[in-house]
């Protein structure tokens, strides 16, 4: 089954999974079958069918980490974006383009629609990396 067609509102068959350590929300769990299916904050399939533990376990495996990470948003005339993820919600995806650390510099924000597309993906060796290094 793939993400909801709707970015307002979850299926109601979908259950929220939240680690038991912290009671943080790390994704959902959505049947297929009588088997369950991890999905990401981000409404990705995190995982094939798999019976409710190991699904639990795909999540939790997974955690928040990846919500730190440099993401790319691909552009269809110009080279991939780092961006770095702002908001996650069933609502929207906010990007915004990596700041690198600093407080002072100005950043884009690109409001995306939930489930997040394919364009915002993680960044690959080789993706530009938003530097630029003059030669002396």
């Amino acid at each position: 089954m793939p993400a909801p067609e709707s970015p307002t509102a979850l299926p109601a068959d979908w259950i929220e999974h939240r680690r038991p350590e912290d009671r943080e929300a790390v994704g959902w769990l959505r049947p297929e079958g009588d088997d369950w299916v991890a999905v990401s904050l981000l409404g990705r399939d995190l995982s094939g069918p798999l019976d409710w533990t190991a699904a639990e376990e795909a999540l939790e495996a997974t955690g928040l980490s990846w919500m730190a990470d440099v993401w790319m948003l691909e552009r269809e005339d110009d080279e991939p974006l780092r961006v770095r993820l702002v908001e996650v919600t069933p609502e929207h995806v906010v990007v915004q383009t990596d700041d690198f650390g600093a407080i002072d510099v100005a950043v884009e924000r690109f409001e995306l629609p939930w489930p997040a597309p394919v364009a915002l993906r993680p960044r690959r060796d080789g993706d530009p990396d938003g530097r630029l290094f003059f030669a002396g």
